[in-house]
């Protein structure tokens, strides 16, 4: 049974094997050493090993970047990992990869599948994707029209190639992407929920054209991909076929909880940055901003805890809908912090440093400025899930409210309108 002490033990071991560099001392030999520094090259290797050493994910199986531990001691690693200046993974590059796509590989992929992805996967050698909305089916996902057709194939239905064809919208990280996690149509004779398979999508196919989506921020993390004629193995196919909607609902509640239940240290975040411009500007201060500061900072405070429980509960299982919750907070707040602040900031929170065209690797919402966070928090409404929808699945699967009325769910998703 793996347990704290071991794992420091297998922690040191590996640091001792992947020492850090440092930069050399003065030329005057005063004064200490440099920081501590990494290469490219030493970076990848120390990623490499830190995952065959079973430290990547330690609740994951023994070869696949864990070691079958407890996932509460993972912080026992990250934080001797932390301790000794080692490399991380850049997860905000690769947040995709890590909190959608790996646990929806570890719990429907073959082996296969496992072993080929997830390493490369976890170093940030290969970033993931997300094709699953489209121009008509965002909210109401389970109206994609995307469609894959199986070309060859056995008897039984397995074997051969998919043929798809379609278009998706609003996918970040498209244009870093190796690979992508899709869901297409394969019957449209059934009801929409019923007739999705699910898919991992090769984004270097010559039938795979991504195009940059310019935001209200000036840059495009966002891109719309068209698909035409993508060839997808069917050894690709996560999942049996026709049941990519249940496939999908694993990815989803793993994305609420990594958009909404990211560890933070108290006062962490967004509403950090806003106590940091409060203390440190008090000829801007009155007192109803004293107030509605006050206010969320408590909320902001309650948010953070709610995360650690919820956290608490993933180290039995699967995330549930509770993630929705935490989605639907996350995006609340970062929308009233960041609206307070450019408030408080008076014509200080108009500027913005620069509205070039870029396709930037990520979001930044604490090292810019308060004009961008402003701009940038009013998409977290809108991705991984609306806010409607949310409260919906909040209503319906945690509180137990009746379900709205749905007149869709067992007509074939050809005869609906469209």
């Amino acid at each position: 049974m793996t347990d704290a002490e071991d794992l420091r033990r297998r922690t040191a071991e590996l640091l001792a094997a992947h020492p850090p560099t440092r930069l050399p001392p003065p030329p005057s030999n005063e004064g200490p050493a440099g920081p501590r520094l990494w290469s490219e090259t030493e970076r990848l290797d120390f990623l490499r090993a830190r995952f065959d050493a079973g430290l990547a994910w330690v609740h994951f199986p023994e070869g696949l970047g864990g070691l079958d531990a407890p996932r509460s001691l993972q912080a026992v690693v990250d934080a001797e990992l932390t301790a000794a200046g080692a490399p991380d993974n850049d997860p905000g590059r690769i947040g995709i990869g890590l909190g959608m796509a790996a646990p929806t590989l570890l719990r429907f992929g073959t082996d296969e599948q496992k072993q080929r992805l997830l390493r490369p996967l976890w170093t940030g050698e290969e970033v993931w994707c997300q094709l699953f909305s489209e121009p008509g089916a965002g909210s109401d996902l389970a109206a994609l029209a995307t469609r894959a057709v199986r070309e060859g194939g056995d008897e039984a239905g397995s074997g051969g190639d998919w043929i798809v064809d379609g278009q998706k919208v609003w996918t970040s990280s498209a244009h870093l992407a190796r690979w992508a996690i899709l869901i297409a149509r394969t019957d449209p004779d059934l009801p929409k929920h019923r007739g999705i398979s699910y898919f991992i999508c090769d984004m270097t196919d010559p039938g795979v054209e991504v195009r940059p989506l310019r935001q209200i921020t000036g840059e495009a993390e966002f891109n719309e991909v068209f698909l035409t004629g993508v060839r997808i193995p069917d050894s690709r196919r996560l999942g049996a076929v026709g049941e990519g909607w249940k496939v999908a609902q694993t990815t989803l509640m793993n994305e609420r909880v990594a958009i909404g239940g990211s560890r933070i240290p108290r006062e962490g975040g967004m509403i950090g940055v806003a106590a940091a411009d409060w203390r440190a500007r008090p000829d801007l201060r009155t007192h109803d901003l004293h107030q509605r500061l006050l206010t969320l900072w408590v909320e902001a405070e309650v948010a953070r805890l709610t995360g650690e429980r919820l956290r608490q509960q993933l180290t039995k299982g699967q995330p549930g809908p509770e993630g929705s919750g935490m989605k639907l907070a996350f995006a609340r707040l970062a929308q009233e912090i960041s609206g307070w602040e450019v408030e408080f900031l008076a014509e200080d929170g108009l500027t913005y440093d620069d509205w070039t065209m870029r396709r930037p690797d990520g979001v930044d919402f604490t090292g810019r400025e308060a004009g961008y966070r402003y701009l940038r928090a009013k998409g977290n409404s809108i991705e991984g899930g609306t806010s409607e929808v949310l409260l919906n699945i909040v209503a319906e699967r945690v509180l137990g409210l009746p379900p709205e009325p749905r007149t869709d769910k067992d007509v074939a998703w050809k005869d609906l309108p469209r």
